[in-house]
């Protein structure tokens, strides 16, 4: 389960690169509740609340890139994680810099192609509020190699992992932390891509009260549905969505596994 206490290599932070910071901003809002604070020294950055809480973050999308979310994992040392997945085969798209006082990042693309962000707290550990209705729960890499992603990812953060599988036939990894009780500890899993045209990335999911509430209030809101919400023995219901921009996030409404 994903907490405030952020172990080395759990996911910390999420933000979101979009064309239209204000439009983003107002399609989350009428989602999830969340307002937006602007950072006024941060260049139109800004934090996604919920309760007066930071759950995301909002920033002007890169020159050619695509709306999507990054999900950042904390390191003790950013420089050497850095280094190591370079050695592993990725491409650092923003080497490692200092954010102000409140820590030290990198975004990087791993060897199958999905970005993602590594975060050395300083003052900001991490977000406020996470495994709570409309916060962050748990974070997925469809990849099209399960197999050299997992490598590639224990070899910065020594995962672990144990193989799920909530369908038959469908291969499904559950990641944890090096540290802890491995299940306690899981925050996210490791899946094949849909299709072959599916690219290799990180989606985060929001945990729902109500998954087929919220479908609505984003379709409403100028969303789509990308994957329709199910049910899934062991899992719970889910959804995929796109928000106005494109962007993928996924919600759930989780049941217990079953041991």
């Amino acid at each position: 389960m994903l907490t405030t206490d952020f172990p080395t290599g759990s996911p910390c932070w999420i933000d979101l690169g979009c064309p239209d910071i204000p439009a983003t901003a107002e399609f989350y809002r009428k989602v999830f509740g969340w307002t937006f604070q602007e950072v006024p020294e941060a260049g139109g950055y800004g934090f996604l609340q919920l309760d007066g809480r930071t759950v995301g973050a909002l920033g002007k999308l890169d020159q050619g890139a695509r709306s999507a979310w990054t999900t950042y994992f904390l390191s003790p040392d950013l420089d050497a994680t850095v280094k190591a997945a370079e050695q592993a085969g990725a491409t650092v798209r923003v080497p490692p810099m200092d954010v102000m006082q409140e820590g030290r990042f990198a975004a990087l693309t791993d060897p199958q192609g999905a970005e993602f962000a590594v975060w050395q707290a300083g003052d900001t550990r991490g977000l406020d509020a996470v495994s709570e209705d409309n916060t962050l729960c748990w974070s997925e890499l469809h990849t099209k190699d399960q197999d050299g992603s997992y490598d590639f990812y224990k070899s910065l953060f020594g995962w672990r992992v144990e193989n799920f599988e909530p369908s038959p036939g469908m291969s499904y990894r559950v990641i944890s932390t090096a540290e802890g009780d491995q299940r306690q500890t899981g925050f996210g899993g490791i899946a094949p891509t849909m299709d072959a045209a599916q690219p290799s990335a990180w989606t985060p999911y929001f945990a729902a009260n109500d998954v087929d509430a919220l479908i609505a209030k984003a379709t409403a809101a100028g969303g789509s549905v990308l994957m329709p919400a199910a049910d899934v023995d062991n899992v719970g219901r889910i959804a995929w969505l796109a928000d106005l921009n494109g962007a993928p996030f996924a919600l759930i409404k989780g049941e217990p596994r079953e041991s």
